[in-house]
């Protein structure tokens, strides 16, 4: 049975991919399209999605023979694609232009005319062209659907998942099956400043309130939470060199001589127009390969549908091959510096108190006995109760005590590679 899904993007480079690779995987039944602002502006995320389908349907017109390989393009249904929010719960907007170009898509706007296309003004053929909200899209598919059956894929800032549980409060809280979320970064540095990746950048505030509410109750179910970051999806990568040999020869020298439609699938052009870009960049910084931060979220939706029952608290259930443990951090939301960076408490001096304990029931609890702690002095004021984290909590182990869960293992990048390769390309052996 198909995982029915909702994508919610800012579609850049990598969100691009793992979009194709969605429709190109015969588990998934993408119900929904939400874009949002980030990697670029609201209004050409929006257009991103309809250059996708563009770029697709052509190939297919050129390649009918290869319509089994987009199972997601003959689904009875057509997908919603819809709008949702074009600025930050709070604080300043942000958008990562400076990688993935002011269309989000590397300007092939600019560098490939040819693959400009318009908003449709008549019905489109596989999408739903709506001015509804995409909050309120969202809220009735997973209100219409059954009970813990959505998969929610957040590949983009958190903000139309805080306003979807503002909007469908309890409800959506219940409903929900299981959220797939690409961000943040715990042990490993930032992409957009030192401590912090994108997406946890875009809206720390939406962040706080997701994962860490003062309210438990009012934040997302956890144990239906998994968080993939950067620690894990840095490592899955789609070398350029292997692309060139395996997708489109003409791509090795992409970085002095743009694609060219001529003799090529439309859609091998499509995706090296806007990875040439990419190639420059991170061939600036000392690598020949793209990330695939999004694809990894995918991926991870794929192997790991919703479960009936999950037990609160708990970690979610995962498919072999896939781990996860559970981590406490805080999100740092007005830095002049950290804006965005998961805050991990690392201390642990044995002459303090245990991680995690409250400090003042400890100190009224020693009061009350009459005797005295045998750290550093301490002061009698009553500070206010921070979840710490000790170091055997960055450990993978079965059991755990509460927390943010996060992938630490996947099958591998070899792997991913495989499967991309596969499905978006159709490239074998």
């Amino acid at each position: 049975m198909k995982i029915p899904v909702i994508i919610d993007t800012d579609p850049g480079v990598d969100d691009v991919l793992a979009i194709l690779l969605a429709l190109a995987s015969p588990e998934l039944d993408v119900r929904a399209i939400i874009v949002s602002y980030g990697n670029t502006t609201l209004e050409a995320s929006h257009l991103n999605i309809i250059k996708l389908y563009h770029a697709l349907l052509q190939h297919l017109e050129q390649y009918p023979e290869q319509k089994s390989r987009y199972p997601g393009l003959a689904n009875t249904h057509k997908v919603i694609l819809a709008k949702g929010c074009s600025d930050p719960l709070a604080g300043e907007i942000h958008s990562a232009e400076y990688f993935h170009g002011r269309d989000g898509l590397g300007d092939i706007d600019e560098r490939h005319p040819d693959l400009n296309t318009e908003l449709p003004t008549a019905e489109h053929s596989h999408l739903v062209l709506t001015d509804r909200p995409g909050v309120e899209v969202a809220c009735e598919i997973i209100e219409n659907e059954p009970s813990r059956s959505i998969t929610y894929v957040a590949l983009g800032p958190l903000t139309n998942l805080a306003r979807l549980l503002r909007v469908g409060g309890d409800s959506v809280r219940d409903r929900i099956g299981r959220v797939v979320c690409m961000g943040g970064a715990l042990d490993v540095p930032g992409n957009t400043n030192p401590v912090a990746e994108f997406n946890f950048f875009a809206d720390p505030y939406a962040v706080k309130e997701l994962l860490l509410p003062d309210d438990p109750r009012s934040g997302l179910p956890l144990e239906r939470f998994l968080l993939l970051p950067l620690d894990i999806t840095t490592p899955h990568e789609l070398p350029f060199p292997i692309y060139a040999t395996q997708v489109d020869p003409t791509f090795e020298n992409a970085t002095t001589r743009p694609s060219q439609p001529k003799g090529k699938p439309p859609l091998v052009h499509f995706t090296s127009s806007f990875l040439e870009r990419t190639r420059e960049i991170m061939v600036s910084y000392g690598k020949d390969a793209m990330e695939l931060h999004d694809i990894v979220a995918v991926w991870c939706a794929i192997a790991n549908p919703p479960v009936e029952v999950e037990t609160a608290g708990a970690l979610p259930k995962l498919e072999p091959g896939w781990k996860a443990s559970q981590r406490k951090f805080q999100i740092e939301r007005i830095g002049e510096i950290t804006r965005g960076m998961c805050v991990v408490d690392r201390r642990e001096d044995p002459g303090a108190y245990a991680p995690g304990a409250n400090r003042a029931e400890m100190q009224a609890e020693l009061e009350k006995h009459h005797l005295h702690h045998s750290g550093p002095f301490e002061s009698t004021a009553l500070p206010a109760q921070v979840e710490v984290e000790r170091a055997s909590d960055a450990l993978p182990r079965n059991l755990t005590t509460g927390g943010v869960a996060c992938v630490f293992e996947t099958p591998g990048p070899e792997v991913l590679l495989k499967l991309l390769l596969e499905r978006v390309w159709g490239v074998t052996g």
